[in-house]
């Protein structure tokens, strides 16, 4: 699992993890944005990838809702030609995951299950990400739930209004 998502995306999620979404937004790299949706695009290495914040979050502690400080909330998928890379789900819950836990992404009623790696989750092959993308193509949102290594269960909504047309954008710039 972890073979997977090293090959070809920990570079770029080095690179999205220093910039944060504030950052993007004032990116020059910046090439679209479709709606609830942002396409990127770097040259070297050369990588696209369709971006969103969370439209919802909720933070519970002993099934109470709490205030809680988390880093940047991302869900991607990314296009990376040089590492043959096409189509690439990955997503951080700004903080680190509890260790062996799981992600839950529930698409418009499709559930999928994303394993982690300190602050980052994503699908067990190359075959779940093409399941995940094309659930996300045909969905009206998608929420992960999480547990943090502190104990916090998370829930955060993604709308996917414009996600189609975003990793399209994303896909013809890194073919």
């Amino acid at each position: 699992m972890v073979s997977w998502f090293t090959r070809g995306l920990a570079g770029a999620v080095v690179a999205l993890a220093a910039s944060g979404v504030s950052a993007q937004e004032e990116s020059t790299n910046q090439v679209a944005a479709k709606t609830a949706w942002s396409v990127f695009e770097d040259k070297s290495p050369r990588e696209c990838w369709a971006v969103s914040s969370p439209t919802e979050t909720i933070n519970k502690k002993d099934g109470r809702v709490v205030a809680v400080r988390r880093g940047d909330i991302l869900l991607m998928t990314f296009y990376r030609p040089g590492a043959g890379v096409q189509g690439q789900l990955a997503f951080t819950g700004g903080y680190p995951f509890a260790g062996g836990s799981t992600v839950n992404l529930d698409i418009s009623g499709n559930k999928f299950e994303l394993f982690t790696e300190g602050e980052w989750a994503w699908p067990a092959s190359a075959a779940d990400d093409a399941k995940i993308i094309a659930s996300l193509k045909r969905g009206a949102d998608a929420t992960l739930t999480a547990r943090s290594s502190r104990g916090t269960q998370t829930s955060d909504r993604f709308s996917l209004m414009g996600y189609t047309a975003a990793v399209e954008e994303a896909e013809k710039r890194c073919k």
